[in-house]
């Protein structure tokens, strides 16, 4: 370091105990809220401390990307970010944090990429900046490049389970099952005690075989802390419902003692709407209607707190289409792939279309359902025959004799672009 970053020794410390917290595998809930905190006490113990502002920014934009999309929570990351700017312009960690404010709150990827050129220039063998490159294009589909750049990255900082947690992760876009599965033990051979690169091991077990007794082991020794606002309990629904042990769900969601689960996303799920899919599965349907009355007023409050994000429109879709309200779920599912399509991000906007097709199956509108289906089966990060075949979700159309032939043949590896 040419200079030191702050002549307060306080100050300092405060900003060495944030960033080792920022930094831990798994992003804690509870890590990034003491590393927020001790990111503002640097900042104010030294007004004049940029490197402090934009690792603040840095932090701000990840929480407002994992899980609160809020205009609030962007406003914080701007704030930071812009006094890391005015401070030391030309120091590559405020480029960088220009960069993921610009990545994560904007989906502005060619200004972001801009300031993440601009970052390398000065730190040219920083695997952070190298990774946030490739997160970037393989949303923007170059699924090439996108994997070059993470094994790049991978190759300057091998141990870091994060890395390689998101390389496994392109690995499964692509249906690179082995390549996916060999990262992981890798990963797991330096960090054996990262909760994510074990979440990525039961994700590739489920989307490539539909074997579940992965997520079961992992589920089974969940770390102390890990069950963030019901996180894991949400979790362990779902591997029930996949299982068809619709009873024992009910029993898992009835016993959690909130009313929303804060699962790994930015789109908290009423307590009331698994209850109410839950019901309708046992076929107790006024039992499901009743439970999707309650939710329905906790949904469109999420979706007042952030408006933009497809994943509660999803949320309140699937609670309308419970109620009978077919064309109300309908127009929030599409609501949902408008603010987020597959051109805008290759990465995510698989998964909202695959969120899409399913509220249209229970809306009955199967034809639409299996063109979204269809073409998802070919598409980086779609859907997958294995979980087609086990997923319940897919009810109301498992029987229409074309959803059959979709499980029945073989799907062609994706492309690049879909």
């Amino acid at each position: 370091m040419s200079q030191k970053p702050t002549e307060n020794g306080e100050a300092y410390l405060a900003f060495v105990q944030a960033h080792d917290l920022q930094m831990r595998p798994d992003h804690l809930e509870t890590n990034q809220q003491k590393a927020e905190q001790l990111y503002q006490r640097a900042v104010q113990l030294d007004p004049k401390f940029a490197l402090a502002f934009a690792a603040l920014s840095r932090l701000q934009s990840w929480i407002y990307h994992s899980s609160d999309p809020t205009a609030a929570r962007k406003e914080k990351a701007r704030v930071a970010a812009e006094e890391a700017q005015r401070l030391q312009p030309d120091l590559p960690e405020t480029h960088a944090a220009l960069g993921y404010y610009y990545y994560y709150t904007q989906r502005d990827y060619e200004r972001a990429l801009r300031e993440f050129a601009a970052a390398q220039r000065g730190l040219p063998n920083d695997a952070d900046n190298l990774m946030a490159v490739a997160a970037i294009q393989r949303r923007q589909g170059k699924w090439n490049e996108s994997t070059a750049n993470f094994e790049k990255a991978a190759s300057l900082n091998p141990k870091d389970a994060d890395l390689l947690t998101n390389l496994a992760s392109n690995y499964i876009a692509l249906r690179r099952y082995d390549d996916a599965e060999k990262i992981v033990g890798r990963g797991l051979q330096v960090a054996p005690d990262s909760f994510s690169l074990r979440g990525v091991k039961a994700q590739i077990a489920l989307v490539a075989r539909g074997d579940l007794s992965v997520a079961e082991d992992m589920l089974a020794n969940v770390p102390a802390g890990f069950d963030s606002e019901g996180a894991i309990s949400s979790a362990r629904v779902s591997v029930r419902i996949l299982q068809r042990k619709f009873s024992d769900a009910l029993q898992l969601v009835q016993s959690y003692p909130g009313e929303i689960f804060h699962s790994f996303g930015t789109a908290p799920v009423p307590k009331a709407l698994s209850e109410g899919i839950l019901y309708l599965l046992l076929h107790e349907n006024e039992k499901a209607r009743d439970a999707f009355q309650r939710a329905r007023p906790a949904a469109e409050r999420l979706i007042g707190e952030s408006p933009d994000d497809p994943s509660r429109h999803l949320v309140l879709a699937q609670v309308l289409v419970g109620l009978g309200d077919k064309q109300g779920g309908i127009a929030e599912a599409n609501r949902a792939a408008e603010l987020l399509p597959e051109s805008r991000d290759a990465f995510d906007g698989p998964g909202v279309t695959i969120g899409q097709a399913q509220v249209l199956a229970w809306a009955g509108e199967n034809d639409r359902a299996l063109e979204l289906i269809k073409r998802s089966l070919s598409t980086p990060n779609g859907i997958t025959v294995p979980v087609l075949k086990i997923d319940p979700g897919w009810d109301p159309i498992r029987n229409d004799p074309r959803f059959q032939q979709l499980i029945a043949q073989p799907v062609a590896q994706p492309t690049e672009h879909g």
